[in-house]
């Protein structure tokens, strides 16, 4: 009996502590995400070399703009320019430009 409350005590305490920083500040990200809108900020907006489209982030879910940038910081998202830009962000800064890209309607 006092085993099984033990493994629920240190199943809850691991499952509490998955999370190892805050969910992101929409109003920290907009400092942080500023450069962003250089590219991610203008309709329609193609990129010359490599040639593409580059596409309008605001309104994206969190979750995914979260996956792609330390996608792009770890290197398994290929791009040099967002390979660049998200090397440099740590996972609080990832979080907040994310809340602030994910709170826009357009």
């Amino acid at each position: 009996m006092i085993a099984n409350l033990r493994n629920l005590l240190m199943i809850s305490m691991l499952l509490g502590s998955t999370q190892a920083y805050a969910a992101g500040d929409a109003q920290r990200g907009a400092t942080s995400g500023e450069t962003c809108l250089g590219c991610h900020g203008i309709v329609s907006y193609t990129n010359v070399y490599p040639t593409y489209r580059v596409p309008r982030i605001g309104g994206q879910h969190a979750d995914y703009i979260v996956a792609a940038l330390k996608g792009y910081r770890s290197g398994e998202r290929s791009h040099p320019t967002m390979q660049a830009q998200a090397a440099g962000l740590d996972d609080q800064q990832i979080e907040d430009i994310a809340a602030y890209f994910a709170a826009m309607t357009k």
